[in-house]
């Protein structure tokens, strides 16, 4: 891995770019979770995909697409930000996260699952897959099922990004097919065993976002699945589409749909209220920003990357 670029705060994050032995660019990110320390927890988000075929509304990595990375060019980013923390390669945080979500949809990528096993020495990891879910890669889902219950029982997060209740929004929001609600549920339903991690089912809240707290309720366990709620990030994407975030991020809770939380809670759902540190848009560590996009843009994004000359 050649290091081009970095950018951010070693006391909150920092997002690499680099260039991988095949000659491919990549994005890939460290975080700490402040007032967390490194031997706490630890987060680093790889990227799977170059770029990403999806182009969901809200997200500043999709418009362009070349490809799958390979199992050495994930492992590349992996290793490279272990080492430059623990030069022994052996990691001292008591909760150490690998998120497959910086770049590109994992379940397009096979050699995702062949990381997953790789990363199987780290007693203390806790693998994180993000996912809308597409059409055609059921064998990609099952397969991880397999891994998470030979190396990862209680300790693997699985998050679908829902984003809206109804259906014909959340084909506009994630313009590919993909399973439905009912088939998340059904899919949660048989890879959430006694011990395991409960799924997540993840909201970025928009002004003009459908949630029908319902539709939930009537669908999905509390036992096995929890909503995490997130703001809509400042991302070009989010602002040339006028996708306005309706969550306070001072509270992380919504504004025009607190309701929803609430129907939610008092059905006996956990509610996740996820409002990360804000210094995060501007270092575009957060989730939907990419440094690449923003290095292309004629005009500047006055919210975010503004740690990025």
């Amino acid at each position: 891995m050649r290091i081009l670029s970095k950018f951010g705060r070693e006391d909150i994050a920092v997002v690499y770019l680099g260039e991988t032995s095949k000659g491919n660019l990549v994005e890939f990110v460290e975080a700490l979770q402040p007032p967390l320390s490194l031997a706490e927890k630890w987060v680093l988000i790889v990227s799977t995909l170059k770029g990403c075929p999806v182009r969901c509304k809200m997200c500043d990595a999709g418009g362009y697409y070349e490809g799958t990375l390979s199992e050495e060019e994930m492992m590349e980013q992996i290793e490279y930000m272990i080492r430059q923390r623990f030069p022994d390669g052996k990691v001292a945080s008591k909760k150490f996260k690998i998120q497959f979500a910086r770049v590109g949809e994992p379940a397009f990528n096979k050699d995702v699952l062949v990381v997953l096993e790789r990363l199987k020495s780290h007693e203390n990891l806790i693998p994180c897959v993000s996912t809308i879910a597409p059409i055609g890669c059921d064998n990609f889902f099952e397969q991880m099922l397999k891994i998470k219950d030979e190396h990862y029982r209680g300790r693997f997060q699985l998050q679908f990004s829902v984003h809206s209740t109804d259906e014909e929004q959340r084909d506009q929001i994630m313009p590919v097919r993909k399973w439905s609600l009912d088939e998340i549920a059904e899919f949660g339903e048989e890879f959430v065993r006694k011990g395991d991690r409960k799924i997540t089912l993840n909201f970025a809240v928009s002004e003009e976002s459908i949630l029908d707290a319902r539709k939930l309720i009537e669908t999905f366990s509390t036992e096995k699945f929890l909503v995490k709620i997130t703001p809509i990030n400042p991302t070009y994407s989010a602002l040339h589409n006028n996708i306005k975030s309706d969550v306070d991020t001072s509270t992380g809770m919504p504004i025009k749909h607190r309701r929803f939380v609430e129907e939610l809670q008092n059905a006996g759902f956990e509610v996740i209220l996820s409002v990360g540190n804000l210094e995060e848009n501007k270092i575009a560590s957060n989730c939907g920003l990419y440094v690449r996009r923003h290095m292309s843009e004629r005009f500047k994004n006055p919210h975010s990357y503004t740690y990025i000359p």
